[in-house]
């Protein structure tokens, strides 16, 4: 190559480091502050609702709410977080008023224990920023995308605690089959930025460690090749009730305040017939770590798994904010340890291959759940993560959370296909 040529080549490289360094060092504190701060919020009404459970009677109240910000903020268009993916694929704008719309709306969820996350909040509100700082330094549209991406993962990451899933989340999440690697420095950069400030301030990972695991032999493996069909299995069924319960709820009840008090009422009743017939406590309400955690230590109820996906279902029909993300891990770890337990398996283990097999299945980004099960579960079961993660994402097909979602290539052959899914077909069509 000519002198001047590497010169130019080199000056390149130079410019775009230093200036998506820049750019991810402002993620990372402007939008690691709020990620966190949204942390802080939602562990403190949390830890409220677990102290004073009769805040659950305020229900309809949080709903009411969050339906009258969804109005003053012009909101009701919103298609979450889709919304983000088509403005990476396709262009589209992000409301600005969404950052305060998921704040605000989240830390409504969470004060009356409804079943429903966080990840959504953080993918959005980190989304929403992202274009916003794009905006006020007037990148151009292809720069935007990166910053929306840089966005995305400071906030995750500072919710979360995870920062090598949430980089590489929002890179691999958008199209399935390819990555945005212009966007590798800036995400991964931001998202350590991010961590670090959250953690600074008080917040830690949701970390629940398996310290040991059995040798991973033939007869292991093909035990866990069986657990990652059940549990793509198990995907595919969260998926298409999300799909069509939502839709099916939005034709029955077409007005959202009447959807949302009826949700709100349904939510008030189960929690108190589980507490008075069945778990006697409140484990099925809130995202659903404390219950996974149960589920590690075999104290989970048998029923665990139908009892939060009714929670979940009654909360995201209803339109509580938050994301199904964290109820996805939990109803993983529930299905994990139910499998374990009949089979006469680790629990620890295989609750831990749940969440993550789930969380595959349901976003179709395996390397970012084999990332995520290290930082939260540690390195020592890893054959099982890796074999239960691909044999997931391979039997959930094109099902999936996100319906903007894009699949560049097939799952099953070397192929470009460019669909667009999820939707409920097995077969590669174009």
């Amino acid at each position: 190559m000519p002198k001047i040529l590497r010169s130019e080549a080199l000056d390149s490289n130079v410019h775009y480091f230093v200036k998506w360094t820049l750019f991810s060092l402002l993620c990372g504190l402007v939008i690691g502050s709020v990620g966190a701060l949204l942390r802080r919020a939602v562990d403190l009404v949390t830890a409220n609702w677990n102290a004073h459970p009769a805040v659950i009677l305020l229900a309809p109240v949080s709903i009411l709410l969050t339906n009258l910000l969804v109005k003053l903020l012009h909101e009701e268009k919103n298609g979450g977080t889709n919304t983000v993916i088509d403005s990476i694929s396709e262009g589209k704008h992000i409301s600005r008023n969404t950052a305060p719309l998921l704040f605000f709306s989240t830390i409504l969820s969470h004060t009356v224990g409804a079943s429903v996350g966080k990840e959504g909040a953080a993918l959005m509100i980190g989304g929403s920023l992202g274009e916003f700082f794009a905006d006020l330094i007037r990148f151009d549209e292809r720069e935007k995308r990166i910053a929306i991406l840089c966005g995305m993962s400071a906030c995750f990451s500072a919710l979360f605690g995870t920062p090598l899933s949430a980089a590489l989340f929002s890179i691999e999440m958008i199209s399935i089959g390819s990555l945005y690697y212009s966007a590798l420095v800036p995400c991964i950069f931001a998202s350590f930025f991010a961590s670090e400030l959250s953690r600074a301030i008080g917040n830690h990972a949701d970390v629940m460690p398996v310290p040991l695991a059995p040798p991973f032999r033939f007869g292991t493996a093909c035990t866990t090749v069986l657990f990652g069909i059940y549990m793509a299995g198990v995907a595919v069924l969260f998926a298409v009730i999300l799909y069509n319960g939502s839709r099916r709820t939005a034709r029955l009840l077409p007005n959202p305040w009447i959807r949302g008090i009826t949700a709100s009422v349904l939510l008030i009743l189960l929690t108190a017939l589980n507490y008075r017939f069945l778990a006697h406590g409140f484990q099925f309400n809130g995202g659903g770590f404390p219950l996974a955690k149960l589920a590690m230590e075999e104290q989970a109820p048998w029923y665990s798994f139908a009892l939060k996906l009714l929670f979940t279902c009654v909360c995201v029909f209803g339109g509580y904010k938050g994301g199904e993300i964290v109820p996805t891990f939990c109803l993983g770890a529930c299905a994990g340890a139910f499998f374990a337990q009949v089979l006469g398996l680790d629990v620890r283990l295989f609750t831990a291959c749940g969440m993550t097999a789930m969380f595959c299945g349901m976003t179709n980004c395996p390397i970012t759940s084999l990332l995520l099960s290290f930082e939260l579960f540690g390195e020592a079961g890893m054959p099982y993560y890796a074999v239960a993660i691909a044999v997931s994402f391979t039997f959930s097909g094109y099902y999936g959370l996100y319906t903007s979602q894009r699949f560049s290539y097939s799952k099953t052959q070397n192929a470009y296909i460019g669909r667009k899914g999820p939707r409920g077909f097995w077969k590669d069509r174009r």
